[in-house]
């Protein structure tokens, strides 16, 4: 049996860079990895999918300038656009593995899995460590519908490896990671179409988000079938043959299956070092990451924490604090996300409902885009501002942006909460005219029922 200080299970965005730190501080550093390195997010994640939206949104800005009075003939070269896409993935995947290299962190490549409170086992090693921390992620939840897993289905896994643009694609989901990569490929042109259970998309968001993605996505010829479930999959000579709940037949070359994710648990064992799973199979955790376990900690999404790269990283951030002893814990800190359709999606805090569901004074304030005099001149009119406020302490609680690079502009939002900044600094700054942030102070001004137009169109 070998000894290390810190062993690590798992690759992640939480996980290489506490693997890193820990042995640049001179600790014996242990990581296993059943898989590539650089986790989900470097491999079949956030690195290739924004790198495959560069080029579809490049073309569907370019078809959508015919409003503008510009008439692009896009002529898509699928295989150069996918491999630019497995490029620029392979040259993060080495970056990570050079990133552990220096710091002179030992890689086991292979499963992990404990044996006891402090022994984990892969392949042909058994490592004891005092201190282990697992970063394990999650991966594609798929549905048990008859016929579908006898068929050559896709997954976010293995999406990027596609050689060739389908000329159909049945999405099935539809959540974020099914309305990228299905908006992705209808922009280079793919006749698409999104079976969803519900009876709108992203349903986790407030109804007015869905009903903007979903005029957008119509526009882009996407295809939509609410309140509809898919009851078999059949697949024969390079052709997907859905059957859906109403009783309509959807044909397709590509079928994506994007319903849900689950925890990377199953085979970490982590009964025999007396580790509890919640009944989804998720790590469970205090608020300073311990696992039931004395002496393990989880981080990231296999603990059940929100599903991006930022938060894994903050994870780590914050274990790392907390074992040298300061108070920090997983709650301390402003969540923002997006969603990078087009329009995109920026998200921070809470919606106007969740406020009032914690009882709390709230109230918000919307700004359609069309009133916008940035979107207005360049003919991003779908989407719209709020911003949710406390009416008894005037602090900022949340906002939604759909609009034209809302994942920048929600920033301005995070900031101000994080410092605790209240809604009234927001109306007092004087923002650059004529720009997309120049609409947040408006927004804000709408809470002292200054209603001036921000533009001679709204007068």
């Amino acid at each position: 049996m070998e000894t290390a200080d810190i062993v690590v299970i798992g690759s992640g965005q939480g996980g290489i860079p506490f693997a890193t730190d820990c042995a640049n501080a001179g600790r014996k550093v242990v990581l296993f990895e059943r898989d590539a390195l650089g986790g989900s997010c470097v491999n079949y994640g956030c690195t290739p999918s924004k790198a495959f939206l560069a080029a579809a949104h490049a073309a569907g800005r370019a078809r959508l300038a015919a409003k503008l009075g510009i008439h692009a003939q896009i002529e898509v070269d699928f295989p150069a656009v996918m491999q630019r896409v497995r490029s620029i993935r392979d040259q993060f995947n080495q970056g990570s593995k050079r990133r552990l290299a220096s710091a002179g962190v030992e890689i086991i490549c292979a499963e992990a899995s404990f044996t006891d409170h402090h022994t984990v086992m892969g392949g042909d090693r058994v490592v004891e460590a005092p201190t282990i921390v697992i970063n394990t992620g999650t991966s594609s939840l798929i549905p048990t519908i008859p016929g579908l897993a006898d068929t050559p289905y896709l997954t976010n896994r293995n999406f990027f490896d596609l050689q060739a643009l389908p000329p159909r694609l049945l999405v099935i989901g539809g959540g974020y990671i099914g309305m990228e990569l299905g908006q992705g490929l209808a922009r280079l042109g793919s006749e698409t179409h999104l079976i969803v259970r519900g009876d709108r998309l992203l349903s986790q968001e407030e109804p007015e988000v869905s009903q903007v993605l979903a005029d957008a996505f119509q526009q882009d010829g996407i295809f939509l079938h609410f309140n509809v479930n898919t009851e078999n999959v059949a697949h024969a000579n390079g052709i997907f043959t859905l059957t859906l709940s109403n009783g309509e037949q959807l044909q397709g070359e590509a079928l994506l299956v994007v319903i849900g994710r689950k925890p990377n648990t199953s085979a970490l064992n982590g009964a025999a070092a007396g580790i509890e799973l919640d009944s989804q199979g998720f790590i469970k955790i205090d608020e300073q990451f311990h696992t039931t376990c004395p002496g393990i900690y989880a981080i990231g999404d296999v603990a059940k924490q929100p599903a991006f790269t930022h938060v894994s990283w903050e994870d780590y951030r914050r274990l790392k604090a907390i074992l040298a002893g300061e108070s920090r814990t997983r709650s301390d800190r402003v969540l923002g996300y997006a969603t990078y359709t087009e329009p995109q999606v920026g998200r921070v805090g809470m919606t106007l409902e969740q406020a009032q569901t914690q009882g709390l004074n709230a109230a918000c304030v919307t700004l359609p885009m069309a009133h916008i005099a940035r979107g207005i001149e360049w003919g991003h009119d779908l989407g719209f501002y709020r911003m949710v406020v406390d009416r008894d302490t005037d602090q900022i609680l949340g906002a939604t942006l759909v609009g034209y690079e809302t994942a920048e502009l929600v920033h301005v939002f995070l900031s101000l909460m994080e410092a605790k900044a209240t809604w009234k600094l927001l109306e007092q700054s004087v923002h650059i005219h004529p720009t997309y942030g120049e609409a947040l102070p408006s927004l804000a001004r709408l809470l002292i029922g200054d209603d001036m137009p921000m533009c001679p169109a709204m007068s």
